[in-house]
């Protein structure tokens, strides 16, 4: 349809005039709150103590999330927030990784704040055209879309009847609306949801950039904890917003020459090293396919198994040689050098309402090969993509999708449920289409595949009412905790990483903590003080990403040759000591890498505590399903039946001759159970925090987060 009818329909709700706010240091000291249910549009002051106790990103997003709801709130009630915000750091051109936005919202997944991270170009713009953040509240009667001129100082919400749903659609013909010529493209970034998101909690938001040289508005996902399905249950169609004169000055730093100095240092070192290290230039994060396959730690049939023999077909050579483009930037920012955002052009559509199509897919993510792949017994890599295509423009979490399908092919080929059950299809492991008929069913609203976008968590409540399954069965091979699927790594064999899923504020994402080989292959931290060690520095670490509008992936995804005599390695110095003088040298500050991990723990721990405040984030919570931390099922202990043996005599003392496999499971289970246990004792303790996971108030008051509402709610747990 011609852009001009469908902006013809558009009908104006609302407009606001405002002087976009200079930005000094990084910061506009100002957000954007818009209530699309009373049609107000407000800017607020950033005050000083908020920067200084929650910097940005989603430290201020939890912040307004906080303070915008109540401990009962629900996701779908009319005050919850979606709260978008970059961070001092976001939008400098000069470093790689500094286009990131943070959103914040209570999950319909997890019923807690979630964070997400996502690329893209509208955080940078946000920041641009005036705003730290912007606070989306209130429910809309009929669709609407928002729209920022950052550069005439307008905001408008109008009523959009004719536009898409679909993100790759919706996505196309907002930029062609908002935009003068092919070249002002590139000025605007759409953030918009999908189909599928009207009706599964696993929804996500898709964040847009155009991509010049392709001339398609490219699409980076918002994925974790249903922040779609808040988006679309306030009738929000779009935000759009448009910028000009992007250069890389406008955070207006204090010192410009120690930023240009620290990114043409790490230019370089891409440069120089990625072909030989991790081939983000090639393939972005589906380097590691062959290699988690290698380790044992692929999770294939529903993370019973770590490897398979047909995994030569979705490896990272088949995808480069087949359909990823190559020899073409492909930062979702400007300056991005690591270039890792891939795209497979012209892939002809096979299913669905797009068949025939050929489109641009952003993909596949090793997150999405593993989770739609794999992790379902698919290796069909044509299937793969079009899963990825459709899981995006229908708004659909690739991680939460792909974790829930092989649950339910799992619970199929169990028998648990039936063909009765399901509608028809087959959910054997192995049934890309079965597995495409379910996002479909999504974007239509009905069948089988609504069921199945509710989540793990609640299959697992369908399956035990409905269909008499065994509660503790289910439990332990469902991958889900907190409400949020888990990521596509198999952390059996490391208790680190089955401490990184579990001991999060948001749920089972290796975002937080990926310490698998530094614990299962490297050896690098063997005590329980060791791994508690590790689990409060990396997940502070990480926080602090989300706290200044940055990418993680440049900080290890190439690594420079002097780190192999470094102290602490696995830290990377060198680079740490690149995001501090970033920071400094935007901000004038003057901080250390204490400071720097500081920052993030008053957050984090705020996060805990708003946890807490909506009557979760204690101990019990953080238990993860035994499927994570052991064999669960016969075939599972026999297909690594050595394994597991040796380790029964070496680490238990128990000799396993002459037993039966469901003896040594059980031997196995309560040893395994119990190392998770010590474990969380001893992260507890060095987070500062009581046996029962909640923050002390002389924790509180040593990282300087002692705030009246906070100490009002610890002091209820302790």
């Amino acid at each position: 349809m011609d852009v001009t009818v469908l902006k013809e329909a558009h009908k104006l709700l609302a407009e606001y005039k405002y002087e976009p706010a200079k930005l000094d240091r990084g910061y506009t000291n100002k957000s954007l709150y818009i209530n699309i249910g009373d049609n107000r549009i407000e800017e607020k002051q950033i005050s000083e103590d908020v920067k200084e106790k929650f910097i940005g990103g989603k430290g201020v997003g939890l912040r307004y999330l906080w303070d915008a709801t109540k401990p009962e709130t629900k996701w779908n009630d009319p005050e919850n927030e979606i709260v978008i915000a970059g961070g001092p750091l976001c939008g400098i051109t000069q470093y790689p990784g500094a286009g990131k936005s943070l959103v914040v919202t209570i999950s319909p997944m997890t019923d807690l704040p979630i964070d997400s991270n996502v690329g893209g170009y509208f955080g940078p713009y946000l920041k641009f055209s005036g705003f730290d953040a912007l606070e989306l509240q209130g429910k809309a009667e009929k669709d609407v879309i928002i729209f920022i001129d950052g550069n005439e100082g307008i905001i408008r919400i109008e009523e959009a009847p004719l536009e898409a749903i679909d993100g790759h659609v919706v996505s196309e013909q907002l930029t062609e609306m908002y935009a003068n010529s092919e070249e002002d493209k590139k000025n605007i970034s759409v953030i918009s949801a999908g189909s599928a998101a009207d009706h599964v909690n696993i929804g996500l938001l898709n964040f847009s950039f155009y991509d010049m040289r392709r001339q398609v508005a490219r699409l980076k996902q918002a994925g974790r904890g249903g922040i779609g399905r808040v988006f679309r249950d306030k009738k929000i169609k779009a935000v759009v917003i448009k910028f000009k004169g992007t250069k890389g000055n406008l955070n207006n730093p204090v010192d410009q020459a120690i930023i240009n100095k620290t990114g043409i240092k790490l230019h370089k070192q891409i440069h120089d090293l990625d072909d030989q290290q991790c081939r983000m230039r090639q393939i972005g994060t589906a380097n590691i396919i062959e290699v988690m396959d290698e380790y044992d730690l692929l999770p294939v049939h529903n993370y019973q198994y770590g490897c398979h023999p047909d995994t030569k077909n979705i490896a990272s050579n088949v995808f480069i040689e087949k359909f990823i483009t190559q020899g073409m930037p492909d930062g979702c920012w400007f300056g991005c050098s690591l270039s890792c955002a891939k795209a497979a052009d012209h892939f002809e559509i096979q299913t669905g309402p797009y068949k025939g199509h050929k489109v641009t897919i952003d993909g596949p993510e090793y997150e999405n090969a593993a989770g739609l792949g794999s992790n379902c017994g698919i290796f069909d890599p044509a299937i793969i993509l079009e899963g990825n295509f459709y899981c995006d423009t229908y708004g659909v979490d690739t991680i939460s999708f792909g974790t829930i399908v092989a649950f339910a092919m799992e619970c199929y080929e169990r028998g648990i449920i039936d063909k009765e059950i399901t509608g028809g299809l087959e959910l054997n492991f192995g049934n890309g289409l079965a597995q495409l008929e379910l996002l479909h069913q999504m974007s239509r609203g009905e069948g089988f595949g609504v069921l199945v976008g509710m989540g793990v968590k609640k299959l697992k409540e369908v399956f035990v009412e409905k269909y008499g399954a065994d509660p503790d069965f289910l439990n332990d091979i469902g991958m889900e905790q907190k409400g949020l699927e888990v990521s596509e790594y198999l952390p059996k064999e490391s208790l680190a990483q089955q401490g990184g899923y579990g001991l999060t504020n948001k749920g089972p994402q290796h975002d937080e903590a990926w310490l698998i080989f530094m614990d299962m292959v490297n050896n690098q931290i063997p005590t329980f003080e060791d791994k508690a060690e590790a689990l409060h520095y990396f997940p502070m670490f990480r926080t602090w990403f989300g706290l200044m509008g940055m990418c993680k992936l440049p900080w290890n995804d190439t690594i420079p040759l002097s780190n192999a005599t470094a102290d602490e390695p696995a830290k990377i110095p060198e680079h740490v000591q690149n995001y501090i003088n970033l920071y400094n040298g935007v901000t004038g500050a003057n901080i250390d890498k204490y400071e720097l991990i500081r920052q993030s723990e008053r957050v984090y721990n705020f996060q805990r505590v708003f946890n807490i405040r909506r009557g979760k984030g204690l101990r019990k919570q953080d238990a993860m399903p035994y499927r994570s931390m052991g064999p669960v099922t016969k075939e599972e202990y026999e297909s690594r039946q050595e394994r597991y043996d040796k380790q029964l005599i070496e680490l238990l003392g128990y000799n396993p001759e002459g037993k039966t496999t469901e003896e040594k499971i059980k031997v196995m289970r309560e040893y395994r159970l119990d190392q998770y246990e010590q474990l969380t004792d001893a992260v507890y303790k060095r987070r500062g925090w009581t046996p029962n996971g909640v923050p002390t108030v002389e924790h509180l008051k040593s990282i300087g987060m002692d705030l009246p509402e906070l100490i009002e709610v610890v002091e209820k747990h302790l």
